[in-house]
């Protein structure tokens, strides 16, 4: 099993910043790709970020995160950050980490989550 833990939410004004961390333990051996995602309020988790275990990033398509959101990964430690700047209004939201590891020789996958952390923004 996997054990994840989110620290870093809170509230902050619009056009601050934030890092979000993602502490992951257990069978961390077995994870291949780590990420973010987030649930706005009255809405359905959507994607924001993924790196790989060899520091390939993804970002969700949309213009909402891009140039604002920067996902890094520290592998000694098995931890990934989400660092957001310029955060606006709409990035409020509950951000959850995500870790898929692979769970036999067929690559079958499983994902873990955190249990979330409160980001809210607002003056």
């Amino acid at each position: 099993q996997v054990q994840l833990v989110e620290s870093g939410g809170g509230l902050v004004q619009p056009g601050g910043s934030l890092r979000l961390s993602c502490a992951a333990s257990g069978r961390v051996h077995n994870i291949n790709l780590m990420g973010w995602y987030r649930q706005p309020p009255g809405k359905q988790r959507e994607f924001v970020a993924t790196i790989t275990n060899g520091g390939r990033t993804n970002y969700a398509d949309s213009d909402s995160v891009k140039g604002r959101f920067t996902i890094s990964r520290d592998n000694a430690k098995n931890t990934v950050y989400l660092q957001m700047n310029s955060l606006k209004p709409e990035d409020t939201a509950v951000y959850y980490c995500n870790a898929v590891a692979v769970v036999n020789v067929a690559g079958a996958t499983v994902h873990h989550w955190g249990q979330g952390t409160q980001v809210t923004v607002s003056s």
